[in-house]
């Protein structure tokens, strides 16, 4: 793979630059070379940014681009970068678009054929997963939870049988509320882990049964103050659990197929039992 040091910027040309979640240190050599050297900085809100372009003696001019006016200033931003601006896209914290604004810009850019490049660095999802110490070969990120309790046990619901990990974003001021919320469907023994202040003095990562979780909380209320990402395994399908595709698939069948043909094929499938699916069928479908 080669390398490339230089750090000029392309014209015509819209870069995603990371920002620190937390430790300024954690900023790249590559992203603090973009942001000088752009013409113009696209930022989620001016002020914030503005701290950390001072910080870094950078004097770059900063245009407020958030969820508010995002899709009305896109085509602005697009025509100047039709005439030659090059423009770098920043969010408070992190990557943009995880979870924070970007995405209409970067589409609209896509489909007018401006030049988008990404720059790696800071993301709160893939730093906790680093250490959560749950399985990462497949995971699952879900964003900021419901604000309301129905929202989030539905969410919680669609989501119980999905076997990869689970990533979440909350607020401090819901994060009790949330975990109760999954606590009444997901049950008790699911392992969670939860990651706050990352990068930060008081970076904690702590991981428990949910039931233990939400008791460690209660004991000291500063564990319930900054940022949160919170993972939660997977579900694990039991030796003789039948799982969720396998009942879809049987129930597919049976539209077509007499039950028995179903239970036959689904099980060849997906590997299960097909008396057992079988059986599912008689008492579950009409």
């Amino acid at each position: 793979m080669s390398e490339t040091n230089s750090c000029t910027v392309d014209v015509a040309t819209l870069y995603i630059v990371p920002t620190p979640i937390g430790n300024l240190a954690d900023i790249t050599q590559r992203a603090l070379d973009v942001l000088a050297n752009v013409d113009l900085i696209a930022a989620e809100d001016t002020r914030h940014t503005s701290r950390l372009l001072s910080h870094f003696s950078i004097s770059t001019r900063t245009f407020a681009l958030h969820d508010h006016n995002e899709q009305q200033k896109a085509d602005f931003l697009i025509e100047k970068l039709q005439a030659g601006t090059s423009i770098a896209l920043v969010s408070d914290a992190g990557t943009p678009l995880i979870s924070d604004p970007g995405y209409h810009l970067v589409n609209r850019c896509r489909q007018a054929g401006v030049k988008v490049v990404p720059l790696p660095g800071p993301c709160a999802v893939i730093t906790a997963l680093s250490a959560a110490g749950l399985p990462s070969n497949r995971f699952s990120f879900e964003g900021f939870l419901p604000p309301k309790s129905k929202g989030r046990r539905d969410c919680f619901q669609a989501l119980a049988a999905d076997e990869r990990t689970l990533i979440f974003y909350e607020s401090p001021h819901r994060i009790t509320d949330s975990l109760a919320d999954m606590l009444a469907v997901l049950g008790p023994d699911r392992q969670v882990v939860l990651a706050r202040e990352l990068t930060k003095t008081f970076e904690t990562i702590h991981g428990a049964p949910l039931g233990e979780l939400i008791e460690w909380l209660k004991e000291d209320s500063n564990r319930t103050r900054g940022e949160m990402v919170v993972l939660v395994t997977g579900h694990r399908v039991q030796k003789d659990e039948l799982s969720p595709d396998a009942l879809r698939t049987v129930g597919l069948l049976a539209k077509e197929l007499p039950l028995k043909k179903a239970a036959a094929l689904a099980a060849e499938i997906h590997g299960a039992k097909k008396n057992a699916l079988y059986k599912w069928g008689l008492e579950n479908l009409d």
